[in-house]
């Protein structure tokens, strides 16, 4: 985070040591072919690039070449305890920046083309092998006509063959294209970086629903015109000041980035238990074993409310220590916690945001 966030390509050998991937082929091809999950299929033939979005079907990878295509999962963390334990290895970036887990898996030739990306990327190599070419470019010009963000023109600094383990991180607009040298799987860790124009756009969309302005315009002294068409001043003016009247602050502007940054996307949904335990065995059980944050949940903080999952929930004294703890480490072990925050985690618990912690969580943490 010192040397390179945000300034250079940095290459890490043995990242993860060894590491054999999460998925095998049928399990990544088989979550493309699941409606619930966000995949695209590019081909490439010569110079021509062939995009399909899916879900597909078993029988359209059938009848794909033997080389030069890929296929790329995304959010495979919604879907994937393993993948989500992945993700949440990159904690040492703020919670809010993280996106989620893509995974790719391509044959010989497989790629998606010299492009760039306007965040910041982690791509640790699973299985197989894939060559990167990566530099800052001069342009960002882009091919025209094609499925793609392809670069017109693609100049490298760089080559790197990436084995199993290998990761590479690279900041935003920092150009890249990586072929796959054998069957590989490559694991993308991305991160959010909204423009300043959605979120200032998407801020005062949000301000809109909560700004109560009394009055309404009115023109008692309006004399007949002879040009019906032009705007009075009166009405531009009173407008004018009526804007000038709505008000925000930081905290405001710390709702507004907790609520948006925390909202699932449109096609999460969350699994309730079929039966919620009594409060006492709640109780009981936050004691025994802990809770964790379901693999789809994404809960902030600020200095005096919680964010999780599009809502916000004020704590006037400031944030308990351990809703802290719950956002930070996405599980909680302690059991010093307030009745009311039990309650609370509870209810959490009923809606599916919350599950009991698994033995997987209780050996890590051992």
């Amino acid at each position: 985070m010192r040397d390179s966030w945000h300034r250079d390509a940095q290459l890490i050998r043995q990242a993860i040591p060894d590491f054999t991937g999460l998925l095998d082929r049928n399990g990544i091809l088989g979550l493309a072919c699941d409606p619930d999950v966000e995949s695209r299929l590019v081909v490439r033939e010569g110079r021509r690039w062939h995009l399909e979005h899916g879900p597909f079907s078993m029988k359209d990878f059938a009848r794909l070449p033997a080389g030069n295509w890929t296929v790329l999962v995304q959010g495979v963390n919604l879907h994937l305890d393993a993948a989500d334990r992945l993700l949440h290895r990159f904690d040492f970036v703020p919670a809010a920046r993280l996106d989620d887990l893509m995974v790719s898996y391509a044959v010989p030739g497989g790629g998606v083309g010299a492009h760039f990306d306007s965040y910041d990327v982690f791509l640790l190599q699973g299985p197989g092998r894939r060559r990167w070419r990566v530099g800052r470019q001069p342009s960002h010009e882009l091919r025209p006509g094609v499925p793609l963000k392809i670069l017109q023109r693609f100049v490298h600094e760089h080559e790197w063959v990436l084995e199993p383990g290998d990761m590479l991180y690279l900041p935003p607009d920092y150009a890249h294209d990586g072929v796959a040298l054998d069957e590989c799987f490559t694991y993308s860790i991305g991160f959010r970086a909204p423009s300043r124009t959605e979120l200032a756009g998407e801020f005062f969309s949000d301000l809109a629903t909560r700004i109560d302005l009394p009055g309404r315009y009115a023109d008692p002294g309006q004399p007949a015109t002879r040009a019906a068409g032009r705007l009075p001043a009166p009405m531009i003016d009173a407008t004018a000041d009526a804007i000038s009247a709505v008000r925000w602050n930081r905290s405001d502007i710390a709702d507004f980035l907790g609520v948006y940054l925390s909202e699932p996307k449109a096609h999460v949904f969350f699994d309730p238990p079929e039966k919620v335990p009594s409060p006492a065995t709640f109780a009981r059980l936050l004691a025994r074993r802990g809770v964790a944050l379901d693999r789809r949940s994404i809960l902030l903080y600020g200095p005096k409310a919680v964010y999780l999952n599009g809502e916000c929930i004020r704590f006037p004294r400031g944030v308990p220590k351990a809703l802290m703890e719950l956002a930070d480490r996405r599980a909680l072990t302690t059991s010093d916690v307030p009745g009311a925050v039990v309650r609370l985690l509870r209810a959490w618990f009923a809606d599916g945001f919350l599950t009991a912690r698994s033995t997987a969580e209780e050996d890590d943490d051992a």
